[in-house]
């Protein structure tokens, strides 16, 4: 089988956009592909994380995965700090990557600008510089066909293909080029307050973020009050209508409707009714959620079980892909 791997950071709360935008792919293929799913705590020292809340971050994670529907089972799920050979390959990619690829991600510089300081300095982390280099590693690491990504992430897998090409060249035939899995709908669900930005886990407004523990109340009171526009025409116009259009895509991904039809639906309508049935949709999908979510998370042994047997078979898979790196690249005979 082919095989796919991606990550997702424990840093905050699961959202909506996290389920949309990757782990809705990942369940979907989990039948069709070997799944390597990592926990990515070793990227989540790159942000302003809580290190008194991170570990139980990496439990509700795992628990999450499982209440939206991947199974433990035929998907390997495992903690990216537990193999240490991930930061061992970054080392190695590191030499082999250059400053001027690194300073042209565009995720860097923007994620670079929110750590300006009033004298024009930046206080960003270095690990943020580097995060796609440990990214690359997670990849190659496991010798992964493909990456379920979303589209700002689209650059960092163009360097993993980068960096492994050249070593494969330089070295002869080291790792597996992956392709990213792109989905057509879902792969960047924008925020609801300002619809021109992400959802994200660290958005300083939490009325524009809908977390999967939300309160399904305080969600529809997130989605009744989202950022539309005057036309009050629900129309799929990402340009002029970022707002309504995002809209239609997370109605879109959740009912697996074609978003031309649901325009056709409610081309007659307002907003506010073409909201209201998108609340009670995202409602219902969060109280069946959340339902699992608190059977699961009650068996605390079973999800450190997990993780530890997952950590063993990928340090095996991990640890021989390193031996013949540094053979390679002649660290060892």
């Amino acid at each position: 089988m082919k095989r796919i791997i991606s990550g997702i950071q424990p840093t905050n709360k699961l959202t909506l956009g996290n389920y949309l935008g990757a782990i809705k792919q990942l369940v979907e293929s989990q039948d069709k592909y070997e799944m390597y799913i990592f926990i990515a705590d070793l990227h989540s020292l790159s942000t302003n994380f809580d290190a008194q809340i991170i570990y139980q971050n990496k439990l509700s994670l795992l628990v999450s995965y499982q209440a939206l529907g991947l199974d433990v089972n035929k998907s390997v799920i495992f903690n990216q700090s537990d193999i240490a050979a991930h930061t061992a390959l970054y080392w190695v990619l590191t030499c082999h990557i250059t400053m001027g690829e690194l300073s042209r991600m565009t995720q860097y510089k923007e994620k670079s600008q929110k750590h300006v300081l009033s004298n024009r300095t930046t206080s960003a982390p270095t690990g943020l510089f580097m995060y796609p280099v440990l990214m690359a590693a997670d990849i190659l690491l496991y010798d992964a066909d493909f990456v379920i990504v979303g589209n700002d992430q689209k650059q960092h897998i163009e360097l993993t293909r980068d960096v492994a090409l050249r070593m494969n060249n330089k070295y002869g035939k080291l790792f597996k080029v992956p392709e990213p899995i792109i989905p057509k709908h879902g792969a960047r669900i924008m925020d609801l307050v300002n619809p021109l930005i992400k959802m994200s886990k660290s958005n300083l407004n939490e009325k524009g973020t809908i977390f999967l523990l939300d309160k399904p109340q305080d969600v529809i009171n997130k989605i009744n009050s989202a950022k539309t526009d005057s036309l009050n025409k629900v129309k799929y116009d990402p340009q002029n209508q970022p707002g309504i259009s995002n809209l239609l895509v997370i109605y879109s991904c959740l009912t697996n409707l074609e978003i031309n039809g649901i325009v056709d639906k409610y081309k007659e309508q307002t907003y506010s009714i073409f909201k209201n049935d998108l609340a009670k949709i995202v409602s219902d999908f969060l109280i069946n959620f959340q339902s699992k979510y608190e059977h699961i998370i009650n068996d605390s042994q079973k999800l450190t079980r997990i993780l530890e047997q997952n950590a063993k078979k990928c340090k095996a898979i991990a640890d021989n892909k390193l031996l013949n790196i540094y053979r390679s690249i002649g660290l060892i005979k």
